[in-house]
C-alpha cells in the first residue's frame, strides 16, 4: 500500500487528514509551532492515535511519518 493509500484510508474512517491531526497533536503537546517536540517518542503519539481514533500500526504509523515531513 503506498503511504498516500495509508492517508486516504486515515481520511476515509476518521474525516480527517495529516493537517487536522498535526492540530491535534499540537492540542496534546506533541508538537509545537509544527515540529515534533524533541522529547515525544513515537510510540506515544501512536498509541493515542490508537486508542482515540481507532487506527491499526500502520496508519498511526503513516500519521507520525507525514509529523516528520514525510509526504510521499
Amino acid at each position: 500500500m503506498s503511504f498516500q493509500a495509508y492517508l486516504d484510508n486515515i481520511k476515509a474512517k476518521t474525516g480527517k487528514g495529516p493537517e487536522d491531526f498535526k492540530k491535534l497533536a499540537e492540542e496534546k503537546g506533541f508538537m509545537e509551532h509544527g515540529q515534533l517536540v524533541k522529547t515525544v517518542k513515537a510510540t506515544e503519539i501512536t498509541n493515542w492515535l490508537k486508542e482515540s481514533f481507532e487506527l491499526g500500526h500502520g496508519h498511526a504509523m503513516a500519521i507520525y511519518a507525514s509529523f516528520k515531513g514525510k509526504t510521499e
